[in-house]
């Protein structure tokens, strides 16, 4: 994973990312060279925290579903075909495995935001497409979201490519599964970026070195805590002990957003009656609650990679975010780091509000990676088409 981000400046290539949240897709696209001009969300926490960490961009509140795409463009300031890339995740609760199939509707209201994005697409026609959601929408009620979105974007011109991926084949310190759209207006069809991290037991090549990241490469230097405790802006404990880690803190001394939740007494006593990698299964009796599933009230292991981040990282009862070390749950910044985010991102809100913000986010780390690769890609096709242009000249010219 390349360390080093693109430098933005104002002829760096256009992103406008819709349905931003705080601000995920659009952190790792600045970090692949992107300026990013506007974000748009209805949640205000979101929308507070990704206005903090994108002060030149514009960050709107509008509800995409009935504001046209007319209205947004002249907002933000374009034209049709100006853009450079169109990002989004549309709301994902319709296709989550999360969600109870009793209540996952293919018409539901967060499912249809898909077609509103096309229709952003359709209207601004940017040069890349992206879009991104949970992996279950891929296949989901029939693949008709998936149908639709080959089939308007083609009819648009664009040729399209899908991929699933997991997070933790591109470095990130978690299993996350997540459903990527890209399309272009150059005819290519994109490739699947080669993965750069491997299960530590898989019997890859003998040059191959980069295992995925585990818990502890991700948050070792982070400051034990009790919970309860922390402060706003905190120092390291140690220089970085791992290249993610050096990744995650660039020229940074100091962390924010590191403080440990308070944790009821009960919840408290639990995760301290059990040992890293145990769960809720282990708990003795009377301290057993009298419901919930196998993942609750687990803690993390150092070696081991981190389930996916959910909104609900900051209840121990609601997975596995027992932290490996401490008796806590995890720090917002913990979570950050095992979510893919640069530890210059920092966010506002309640403890709750922001760990929504990271549950709902798309790894920074994964987004750079795609877009660099899409980039690279339509580089070596132009390069291509350079190429058998001169030398079409030389032929001619010696006929």
């Amino acid at each position: 994973m390349n360390t080093i981000s693109h430098i933005v400046t104002a002829e760096s290539p256009t992103a406008v990312d819709l349905f931003c949240g705080c601000g995920g897709i659009s952190c790792g696209l600045q970090m692949a060279g992107f300026r990013i001009l506007a974000g748009s969300d209805i949640e205000d926490s979101y929308r507070q925290t990704f206005a903090h960490n994108f002060r030149s961009a514009k960050s709107l509140s509008n509800d995409l579903s009935e504001t046209s795409p007319a209205e947004f463009m002249e907002l933000v300031g374009l034209k049709k075909g100006q853009l450079d890339l169109l990002a989004g995740g549309p709301p994902c609760q319709g296709f989550s495995k999360n969600v109870p199939r009793s209540l996952r509707n293919s018409g539901s209201a967060n499912n249809l935001l898909v077609k509103t994005y096309l229709d952003y697409c359709e209207a601004i026609r940017p040069k890349l497409v992206l879009i991104e959601n949970v992996a279950e929408m891929r296949n989901g009620f029939d693949q008709q979201y998936t149908d639709e979105i080959f089939k308007r974007l083609t009819v648009a011109g664009y040729a399209v490519s899908s991929f699933v991926f997991n997070a933790a084949d591109y470095g990130i310190p978690q299993r996350r599964r997540r459903a990527f759209f890209l399309g272009n207006l150059h005819g290519i069809r994109f490739k699947l970026p080669p993965p750069t991290h491997f299960r530590h037991d898989c019997n890859t090549d003998l040059f191959v070195s980069n295992k995925h990241v585990t818990v502890w490469e991700a948050i070792g230097d982070l400051v034990s805590l009790e919970h309860g405790k922390g402060e706003p802006v905190s120092a390291y404990v140690s220089d970085p002990q791992s290249d993610y880690q050096k990744l995650a803190r660039g020229e940074l001394k100091f962390v924010s957003n590191h403080v440990a939740r308070l944790l009821q007494e009960k919840q408290y006593q639990r995760l301290k009656a059990l040992k890293p990698g145990q769960g809720i299964k282990d708990l003795p009796e009377h301290l057993k609650p009298r419901g919930g599933y196998s993942g609750a009230y687990g803690r993390l292991t150092k070696d081991m990679v981190a389930p996916t981040i959910t909104r609900w990282v900051f209840h121990p009862g609601s997975g596995r975010w027992g932290h490996p070390v401490d008796i806590r749950t995890l720090t917002i910044r913990e979570a950050a780091r095992i979510q893919g985010f640069p530890d210059r991102f920092e966010f506002l809100g309640s403890f709750t509000e922001m760990a929504g913000q990271i549950g709902n986010a798309v790894p920074p780390f994964l987004v750079k990676a795609i877009v660099e690769s899409m980039q690279n890609q339509v580089f070596l096709a132009a390069s291509s088409k350079r190429v058998t242009k001169a030398s079409r000249s030389i032929f001619a010219e010696g006929s």
